[in-house]
């Protein structure tokens, strides 16, 4: 079986690229660290790979606003390298402040493969304050979104002070049409959050925690999947652990959404590409 290759983005404040490297790995990939000057500099090209992961952190330190300078840096250097990769039928997942870096590059929400324009912004969270919390998330089963198939709710943590997502009434609708809201925000039994705080974190206009562009490939969420990779990642992992003894099963018997989310993109390479 040939391998699916993943680069996950690293360097200047990314601080999630282990986590997410060892995520992919547990998914099924092959996972490579790559610092960004090495893409810049063109030690290392995208060529070879199926996946590119913009990970959670705090790049250049979220100076001038989160993911802006690396935005510009990468579409500075890397922009059309990087709609190649798309177009050539390739996924991009953006974590936290890799979803902020790919809308300020214009590679979210993608419409009509307008891959360069800006349309919507991740701005400072309704509550004044960095939230560090875990967030119920129900998925829009209507939508491409490559990573989100076959899945229908998940928890998953959130650590972030820009997470609130933001486009004009325009955007929104064509957002809503083309069904490119991949995740919401949602109470424990699934139903919309309706803005509610904490249940939504940051104020997202239509309670949105992810979207997609069109095709489904390209992909940004504020919440983070690798950070539940394992049941006892979990603040109630000890709760399931009793849950699983009476029913006679071991802890890690099921797969993690986190992991489930990742396996999905890794089953989309090999079955469309490999």
């Amino acid at each position: 079986m040939s391998d699916v290759n993943v680069l996950v983005l690293t360097g200047y404040g990314l601080n999630c690229d282990h986590e997410t490297a060892h995520a992919f790995t547990l998914a099924g990939a092959v996972s490579t660290r790559v610092h960004i000057n090495a893409l810049i500099d063109r030690d290392v090209t995208l060529d070879g790979f199926h996946i590119l992961v913009f990970g959670g952190g705090f790049s250049w330190g979220d100076d001038h606003g989160a993911g802006v300078v690396q935005a510009v840096r990468m579409k500075t250097h890397l922009g059309e390298a990087i709609e190649h990769f798309i177009q050539s039928g390739k996924l991009v997942i953006g974590i936290c402040n890799g979803f902020q870096t790919l809308v300020n590059m214009g590679l979210l929400p993608g419409f009509d493969n307008d891959y360069r324009s800006r349309k919507v912004a991740l701005i400072h969270n309704d509550c004044g304050n960095f939230r560090d919390d875990w967030v119920n998330l129900k998925v829009n089963g209507k939508s491409p979104c490559v990573f989100t198939q076959g899945m229908d709710t998940m928890e998953y943590p959130v650590r972030h002070g820009e997470g609130k997502f933001y486009a004009e009434p325009d955007v929104m609708k064509l957002l809503t049409e083309q069904n490119q809201i991949a995740l919401r925000y949602a109470l424990g039994n699934g139903t919309p959050a309706n803005g509610k705080f904490p249940e939504n974190p940051n104020g997202s206009v239509n309670d949105i925690a992810g979207i997609c562009d069109q095709t489904g490939r390209v992909f940004g969420l504020m919440p983070h999947p690798e950070a539940y990779s394992h049941a006892v990642n979990h603040p109630a992992w000890t709760r399931h652990k009793e849950l699983a003894i009476r029913a006679g099963k071991p802890l890690d018997a099921f797969e993690t959404p986190g992991i489930r989310l990742f396996r999905n993109g890794v089953n989309y390479i090999r079955n469309s590409i490999l």
